[in-house]
């Protein structure tokens, strides 16, 4: 980086707050995906303030800037892909006011997933999408890639609750969207715009977000099947039962087996097992609407019911799905994990359809999701030495994205494209759709310096 540059950089972050160490690079240069490039430095700001004059430098010298969470993400969204700047978010983690009354939230975007449930739970409230990577994932990173999680299927994603945004524009412009109200119809609507755009339109700086009251009840039960259609049917049965569940996860019989033989953990032999939960306001509630459940997953031969019997119970269960992941991640030196979403009528056509894809190219593979909105996660496993391997899984991936669009479904429900599944966009989004993106972040970046290279724009 140009001596200058560098001085102005330290000038506004302090020196403490910039690095070109290799060390720091390194770590600057990769995510959760098979992704990584070294950037030519990383600055940390403290302020909205700093962010637009780091903003402005880089708008000037045509510096390509990648804004930062926490790297949890698996779609290469934080890969400084064309090396510049890295703009780590972390310490600009302050909840600046939690309104009960209002039922809102506003903080800064490197405040940790848990950190924010933790500050809501005196107050009988919470923040619902719940990611997977929630103990480490900032809310920043939640907000520019729509992150969802295991909530989905009642409570959806994060662009169900963010009500208002502060963003920092390519050229430093300080821009502000949505209200403070649960109801808002004033122009267009820029907060979701920002909302899952990966960092490639703005830095977002600041965040209003509806928070929800905490049910105080839940019930917890598993069902087995000996037919993946039957557990797929059960999904799509549940989904227009009348009730809702607040969870609706499946894992397929190979999930199973990983976390037999390679986790030790005792599941019995089923080509399928749905974990699904209830939640409300009394336990009666919550009961009920787990007997209904019960009911259909009986209707869909469910050989095997069981029901939570204590809380502690319901978090073994909870333990087994939250494992399956990085257990079958052992098969492999790599892997490559996919999220997929297709509407709910056509969950068990996905479920198929993965599984012979995967079969035939002779790939290890479990599947995983969240059933209940959809989202299903295949993780296929290689050997990135063997070409060949490599080849496999990667024409594996584009068989199940071309399956998921062709359900009427979508490239990812809750990852985001970033690089991994930039080369697909095409499969999804028509040429005038990604006309019209491309001309959104030509007016808002013409000088191309926000995290470039990402979703092909």
């Amino acid at each position: 980086m140009e001596e200058n540059i560098k001085k102005e950089l330290i000038k506004i972050v302090g020196p403490d707050n910039f690095t070109e160490a290799l060390i720091d690079l390194v770590s600057y240069s990769y995510d959760a995906s098979a992704n990584d490039h070294r950037p030519l430095a990383a600055v940390r700001p403290t302020s909205t303030v700093q962010v637009a004059d780091i903003m402005r430098l880089a708008w000037e010298n045509e510096i390509p800037v990648t804004p930062r969470g926490a790297g949890t993400g698996l779609a290469g969204a934080a890969v400084p892909v064309q090396g510049g700047l890295v703009m780590d978010m972390a310490l600009m983690n302050r909840i600046i006011a939690i309104r009960i009354p209002d039922r809102l939230v506003v903080l800064e975007p490197g405040v940790v997933y848990e950190d924010l449930e933790k500050a809501l739970l005196p107050y009988g409230f919470f923040f619902p999408p719940d990611p997977a990577s929630g103990k480490v994932c900032t809310i920043g990173g939640n907000v520019a890639t729509n992150a969802g999680g295991i909530r989905g299927a009642k409570y959806g994603v994060t662009r169900d609750y963010v009500l208002a945004l502060e963003v920092v524009l390519a050229d430093g412009r300080i821009l502000k969207t949505g209200a403070s109200c649960m109801k808002s119809v004033s122009g267009y609507d820029l907060t979701r715009l920002f909302t899952g755009s990966e960092g490639t339109l703005g830095v977002i700086t600041l965040i209003t977000l509806k928070i929800s009251p905490r049910p105080l009840a839940e019930r917890t039960a598993t069902a087995m099947f000996s037919d993946l259609t039957d557990a797929g049917r059960a999904v799509s049965d549940i989904m227009h039962s009348g009730v809702i569940p607040s969870v609706l996860e499946v894992l397929d019989e190979n999930a199973l087996k990983v976390l037999r033989e390679q986790g030790g953990i005792p599941m019995p032999a089923a080509r399928a097992m749905i974990l699904t939960e209830t939640d409300g306001y009394t336990e009666t509630e919550a009961a009920s609407q787990m007997d209904k459940i019960v009911e259909v997953f009986k209707k869909n031969r469910a050989f095997a019911v069981n029901k939570a019997g204590s809380k502690a119970e319901a978090q073994s269960l909870w333990r087994i799905r939250k494992s399956v992941g990085s257990v079958a991640a052992k098969l492999r030196p790599a892997n490559i994990s996919e999220d997929v979403a297709v509407p709910i009528s056509r969950v068990p056509d996905l479920l198929n359809g993965i599984s012979r894809i995967a079969t035939e190219m002779e790939i290890p593979f479990v599947i995983f999701g969240h059933a209940g909105d959809g989202n299903i996660h295949p993780r296929l496993m290689y050997d990135p030495a063997d070409p060949k391997q490599t080849d496999r899984v990667h024409r594996a991936a584009e068989g199940i994205f071309r399956l998921a669009c062709g359900l009427g479904g979508t490239l990812t429900g809750e990852h985001g494209i970033g690089l991994s599944k930039a080369p697909y966009m095409e499969i999804e989004h028509s040429r005038v759709s990604l006309d019209v993106m491309r001309a959104v972040k030509q007016a808002l970046d013409p000088k191309n310096i926000l995290n470039p290279g990402k979703m092909r724009l």
